[in-house]
């Protein structure tokens, strides 16, 4: 029993682990997530303001460089999505693991309850046997009374 115990013990250990890196995982996603609104918003933001600017005209080396900078841009929103779209994979995984964690826990837990109730039952055995062992004894040794007394004195 007390094995089963330590493992209960270990695989409780281990799923509190598989949730500290699940929350870590959520973080990480949250983060690459709001950095990659912040950047769409930064390019909405300088959409317009060039957009604004554009309209009064502009000479095209700056339209060239707007241009370069937007595609910069472009490649670094790219990335980012593509650190979104890891992270949320990382944490579904981290996800899949606790629950294969917790479901580990669950079963040795019903293990040792399983072997808890058993020994019960077996400790409710024994203790039935005895009990009826003493109660046949004390009925044999009443009875054994019951026949000397019976007898006469003289016999």
């Amino acid at each position: 029993m007390q094995t089963l115990l330590l493992l209960l013990e270990r695989e409780e250990a281990e799923r509190d682990q598989a949730l500290l890196r699940l929350q870590h995982a959520e973080d990480e996603a949250r983060r690459a997530q709001s950095q990659a609104e912040m950047l769409l918003a930064y390019r909405e933001e300088y959409r317009q303001r060039w957009s604004a600017h554009f309209a009064r005209g502009g000479s095209m080396p700056v339209v060239q460089c707007y241009q370069g900078f937007m595609a910069r841009l472009e490649q670094a929103i790219a990335q980012q999505q593509r650190q979104v779209d890891a992270a949320q994979q990382r944490a579904e995984q981290c996800r899949a693991a606790l629950a294969a964690q917790q479901v580990r826990v669950a079963s040795v837990r019903k293990l040792v309850e399983r072997r808890q109730r058993d020994q019960q039952q077996r400790a409710a055995r024994r203790e039935q046997k005895t009990t009826d062992e003493t109660a046949a004894r004390a009925h044999r040794h009443g009875q054994a009374l019951a026949a000397t007394a019976v007898l006469p004195s003289g016999a």
